[in-house]
């Protein structure tokens, strides 16, 4: 593979692209970046920002895009992306598409596929642990509220009630799948069938990876 390795992981909310970077930045060495976990953070540490990301994620919409490139800007800036990194949730639009062109040149864009219906089940169904955060979900834990892990208490997330999701669904339809085309038509999209085991759809992306690069 390249000695360098820029990465865009796309596909629906809850289609994989956080479990599938969160392994492939161990495989490759190179740091996974998420817009989602850069936004929690900003509202948990109660930055000028997080009050204005809070109240679009809570509506299912997305965050401005001048707010996200800011922010991903100064990300990729730092010492630990010199290597490449793994981009998950962001671009979201083909304006930030677009303007990430500008900032940085991307290698390979992986595009997860998977059924509207399967994704549903997916995102409903997740709990989220107050104090460790594992993600656990209710076709292992049925309705049991503990955390597995660590026996914490499980909540639902705002973004993953029935409502919020089939917004965050309509959004991902109508203004992110547009940046497939985008990626495709540069020669960078590397399409993954996601509705399979985790393990089955990290061994296809690094196979395609080994092959393309």
């Amino acid at each position: 593979m390249k000695s360098s390795l820029k990465i865009v992981m796309v596909g629906a909310p809850g289609s994989g692209k956080g479990t599938q970077a969160s392994r492939m930045t161990k495989e490759l060495n190179i740091p996974h970046i998420s817009t989602g976990e850069i936004f929690r953070e900003y509202i948990a540490n109660k930055h000028p920002l997080g009050n204005k990301i809070k109240e679009f994620i809570d509506q299912g919409a997305l965050v401005p895009d001048d707010v996200v490139l800011e922010i991903v800007s100064d990300r990729i800036g730092r010492e630990d992306c010199k290597r490449g990194f793994i981009f998950d949730g962001f671009p979201r639009t083909l304006e930030q598409a677009n303007a990430l062109e500008q900032v940085s040149q991307i290698d390979y864009v992986i595009n997860l596929d998977v059924p509207e219906e399967r994704l549903m089940d997916r995102l409903t169904g997740r709990r989220t642990c107050k104090f460790c955060k594992h993600i656990s979900h209710v076709s292992i834990i049925g309705d049991s509220m503990i955390c597995p892990d660590c026996g914490g208490e499980l909540t639902i997330r705002a973004d993953d009630v029935p409502e919020t999701v089939r917004k965050r669904l309509e959004v991902y339809e109508s203004q992110t799948k547009p940046i497939i085309d985008f990626y495709r038509q540069r020669g960078k999209l590397i399409d993954v069938n996601s509705d399979q085991a985790p393990d089955k759809v990290f061994s296809d992306i690094l196979e395609a990876l080994g092959e393309t690069c």
